[in-house]
């Protein structure tokens, strides 16, 4: 009898959590945008052909472009959220304010001990760069695809990474979504039941939009393969609006390898940006996020004003559904994915194209600034790799990296090279085009040969890029 009933109540609570993950996957389903890139007319030989060499210095440039935006975005870090609720932060930082004396986070009344004044911030030729959150997951994930071997990671490898990478009782550098998944995962789940609702609130976080933009790299050209291999990790954290935002990044990520020399890198930049609001369902705020920016930049109004106008209508008046503020969240949600999104797409056009001013606009735009910096500064740094990157700024950085600034259990006591991890990165993208793609690596001409569709376009194209218009 005692067992009949412990079944039966077994029973009953399978039907119900049945019942709520049925509701939640008819949601999640319903919302959902299918990418493809819609150009009409597609490459002669319908293949994309990357030089594995100048990839690397591009993968190089990219962990550095990271590394400058993001300790240049720890400076502001939380100096600016808005003046709703108990913390007030006074007036947005503009352009002005450059070079100026930092004025005190959310958490201090200190300046930053990175700098005193708003500035950028580097490691000297001679120095090591400290890993941190914009950073360190990107290293762990593509180190658990070099050991696992693997092109598409698995839960289990992924919740097996964390546990054995991320510091349990001390400082690990995890907050909201991500430090909430990880309770999760010592507790025995394993991703992505970390992001479901009624698993994680704070799924809606910024999480998974720093941690997984290094896929789209894993699949040069091939935004619909990059998504495969990024689906998983973005699910350890987000639903919903932060994970089409998460997979926003990635896709442009991927489209940063498509052959565009007859384009600027402003204009490619609107070009990717463009393509990847297709993601992002019409009646999501994201995507009238994207919108609202994008106007407002067409229109020529100034970044700072931009800003301010987001201000107003996403925390101040939540419109297009953008509700933080009223749930009354810690710091009005200024981790959230929302508002700091539009701050990325605010730093992203105004940059014009230009690491510097990019990584500028970033930092001075408010909330989570260190993390849509890092995110654009990683970007652009890989189109325009390490050289471009020295040039940008006129002098020579050091390619030493400390993962165990945050993480643990590395080779090396966790000091690392830029060199090296742009060499990771090349033979998880040999795995990636030859076991996923359907391509092949003449190792011999050093060249990636990358078919534009596994079904010889026949599905979906991917075509050459002729406007430059936005």
């Amino acid at each position: 009898m005692n067992n009949f009933n412990s079944i039966s109540k077994y029973s009953f609570s399978a039907t119900v959590a049945l019942i709520v993950l049925l509701l939640f996957f008819n949601r999640y389903t319903d919302k959902i945008n299918t990418y493809k890139i819609t150009e009409n007319n597609l490459p002669k030989d319908s293949v994309l052909v990357v030089s594995r060499l100048e990839y690397k210095e591009k993968l190089h440039g990219f962990w550095l472009g990271q590394c400058i935006a993001n300790w240049t975005g720890l400076v502001t870090e939380m100096d600016k959220i808005g003046n709703i609720g108990d913390i007030k932060t006074g007036d947005f930082y503009t352009m002005e304010d450059w070079g100026k004396p930092d004025q005190p986070n959310i958490w201090s009344k200190n300046p930053n001990d990175l700098s005193s004044t708003i500035d950028f911030v580097f490691a000297g030729k001679d120095d090591i760069w400290g890993a941190d959150d914009d950073t360190d997951i990107e290293y762990m994930y593509q180190y658990l695809h070099s050991v696992n071997n693997a092109s598409i990671l698995s839960g289990e490898q992924i919740r097996d990474g964390w546990l054995r990478h991320i510091k349990k009782e001390e400082e690990n550098y995890l907050w909201v979504s991500n430090q909430t998944a990880f309770d999760l995962m010592q507790k025995g789940m394993t991703p992505p039941e970390t992001s479901l609702p009624e698993n994680n609130p704070h799924y809606e976080m910024i999480d998974a939009q720093l941690t997984t933009e290094i896929f789209g790299l894993f699949a040069p050209g091939r935004p619909d393969i990059a998504l495969e291999l990024a689906t998983l990790p973005i699910g350890v954290t987000a639903r919903f609006e932060s994970e089409w935002i998460a997979k926003f990044y990635v896709i442009m990520h991927s489209l940063a390898s498509y052959e565009t020399s007859h384009l600027t890198i402003n204009n490619k930049l609107r070009w990717m940006a463009n393509e990847a609001r297709k993601i992002l369902p019409n009646n999501s705020y994201p995507a009238k996020m994207y919108d609202f920016v994008k106007k407002r930049h067409q229109e020529g109004i100034a970044w700072e004003v931009t800003r301010d106008m987001v201000y107003d209508r996403y925390q101040v008046n939540q419109d297009d559904g953008y509700d933080i503020t009223s749930r009354n969240l810690h710091c009005n949600g200024c981790f959230a994915s929302g508002i700091n999104f539009a701050a990325s797409i605010i730093s992203l056009l105004y940059g014009e194209g230009e690491i510097k001013k990019t990584i500028q606009v970033g930092a001075l735009c408010g909330w989570d600034s260190d993390n849509p910096t890092a995110t654009w500064g990683g970007l652009i740094g890989f189109m325009i790799g390490k050289k471009g990157v020295e040039t940008a700024f006129g002098r020579t950085f050091s390619e030493k990296y400390n993962i165990h600034r945050t993480r643990i259990g590395f080779p090396n006591n966790g000091i690392d090279t830029f060199t090296n991890m742009a060499e990771q990165g090349i033979h998880i993208v040999d795995k990636t085009v030859q076991r996923v793609m359907g391509g092949t690596v003449d190792y011999e001409k050093d060249l990636w040969y990358i078919p534009y569709s596994q079904n010889n376009l026949k599905t979906q194209k991917y075509g050459v890029i002729e406007t430059t218009e936005e």
